[in-house]
């Protein structure tokens, strides 16, 4: 039974695929229109690419979340806001905490 849902789902996704690339993506950016086999091939680079189409992946895993948990509380304080400032960093100062408020120079930089 299984089986036959994947195969249902796997088809129905790579028709979703292509009937969207052919009414957007001609008309947008002047591409060619793809076949169903093609579409196919772009959902299964994008499972290699992204690992996605569902599932809880490596972010989601509660041993991932158990493991960087015990690492930050095993830090001490002055690793701990030096780890938070090189993460607001990458982050571009998108994830703020509420007492640092708004102002772009209230990020801290090293």
């Amino acid at each position: 039974m299984f089986f036959f849902i994947f195969v249902a789902a796997v088809l129905l996704f790579g028709l979703l695929v292509m009937s969207l690339w052919n009414a957007l993506l001609p008309a947008i950016l002047g591409v060619k229109a793809i076949t169903f086999i093609q579409a196919l091939g772009i959902l299964l680079l994008s499972k290699i690419l992204f690992g996605g189409f569902g599932g809880r992946g490596w972010r989601g895993s509660p041993a991932w979340k158990q493991k960087m948990k015990q690492r930050f509380t095993n830090m001490t304080p002055e690793e701990r806001e030096k780890f938070k400032a090189e993460w607001k960093n990458r982050c571009g100062g998108r994830w703020k905490s509420p007492e640092q408020g708004n102002s772009p120079g209230s990020m801290a930089t090293e």
